[in-house]
């Protein structure tokens, strides 16, 4: 573990200057009030987040990490959408506290740069290089990966994915954080609520490929179809736009829908980057258009408390990372997953199993007077 540990420090500190370079801004997150079916869950988890390097043409630095994890028995790396995004750092907490938890383990995140699913699958293949024991992968496109995890598998790789249910037959499981469909309810719940019950609203994701976002996304259409018909939603041809978890293109759609729509009355990000599109509705002063969207505390805490943003909808990223590398983990000591393992991480205590899709219950909804209470 010393060893292990002594080398991944080295191999931080050589690569310091591209860590340097490494930025960019973004927000998810979320969370739910008393008024939810689902209890609000509070975290106390670190703020620490492991230096990564960014290869010039991909994202983090994929190189070396075999190297690295000195004499673990097992190694194992987590693939995420995105690097430079508060969401994805607090998942890489999660990824640092299991390394740190796990003697025998050596656990680490890489990202692409700006959400590319070809740049993912680039990084996807290098592991497969590798031969690493085990890929935790947080598709930028669920479908675009489909393959490569089905060959790392093939290898006799583990393959855990996570907000990935729709490529359930290229992987040994997903894991999800609670139930998609009711979580996209909660969008449309609090934009009801916000909005009273009419007007138009306009909706971004983070991709289309996104599988979790469309899934929000589709669920919060339905539910206000059915529950609140005076709500209009105004994308053309009823899709949402795309902001790639990017706080600037957030801000971009914000302003573009609230210039082609004067009676627009609402606004919706399924992504990490909510934060943008509170940014647009206060520099315009906009308090008449309510917003509800994917957000951490840490980005988009100060709006949620002004009141520019009226609800966060989150679940905690670490600790989903954390429990992703647990499952991966089980799977190679040869423990067999049931609907009785219970998980370390809260919300993961007591899962669902459906095939090989196991669901926890951690969902969040920030409002002003919790949001200050989580410290990511």
């Amino acid at each position: 573990m010393k060893h292990k540990k002594v080398l991944a420090v080295l191999l931080t500190v050589a690569m310091a200057a591209s860590v340097a370079a490494c930025g960019g801004g973004g927000n998810d997150a979320g969370s739910s009030d008393a008024g939810s079916t689902t209890d609000t869950q509070e975290t106390t988890g670190t703020d620490e987040s492991a230096d990564t390097t960014d290869a010039a043409d991909t994202g983090s630095d994929t190189t070396g990490d075999a190297a690295a994890s000195g004499d673990a028995e097992f190694t194992i790396a987590l693939c995420a959408k995105t690097e430079g995004i508060a969401w994805f750092d607090d998942m890489r907490t999660g990824v640092d506290e299991f390394n740190a938890d796990h003697a025998d383990v050596y656990a680490y995140e890489i990202n692409p740069e700006g959400s590319d699913a070809a740049k993912q699958n680039a990084m996807l293949e290098d592991l497969i290089s590798q031969g690493v024991d085990a890929i935790c992968c947080v598709p930028v496109d669920a479908q675009a990966v489909a393959a490569t995890l089905q060959k790392a598998r093939d290898a006799g790789i583990v393959v855990v994915t996570h907000e990935a249910s729709d490529i359930l037959g290229s992987v040994d499981y997903d894991l999800e954080a609670f139930d998609n469909d009711y979580f996209g309810t909660l969008y449309g719940q609090y934009l009801a609520e916000a909005m009273g019950g009419e007007g138009q609203y306009y909706a971004a994701v983070g991709g289309l490929g996104m599988t979790t976002h469309m899934q929000w996304f589709n669920s919060m259409v339905n539910y206000l179809k059915e529950n609140h018909p005076n709500m209009e939603l105004v994308n053309p041809d009823g899709t949402p736009g795309e902001d790639d978890n990017n706080e600037q293109t957030a801000y971009d759609l914000a302003v573009q829908a609230i210039a082609a729509y004067p009676e627009l009355k609402g606004l919706v990000d399924c992504a990490a980057s909510s934060n943008g599109m509170a940014l647009a509705l206060e520099e315009q002063g906009r308090t008449d258009i309510k917003l509800v969207g994917l957000a951490t505390p840490s980005q988009g805490g100060a709006y949620i408390k002004s009141g520019t943003q009226y609800r966060g909808l989150c679940w905690r990223p670490a600790d989903a990372g954390y429990t992703a590398c647990e499952i991966a983990y089980k799977i190679l000591k040869g423990e067999e997953i049931t609907e009785e393992t219970s998980f370390t991480k809260e919300g993961y205590e007591t899962i669902t199993i459906d095939g090989n899709l196991i669901s926890g219950n951690a969902p969040l909804v920030f409002t002003p007077d919790n949001v200050d209470n989580y410290p990511f």
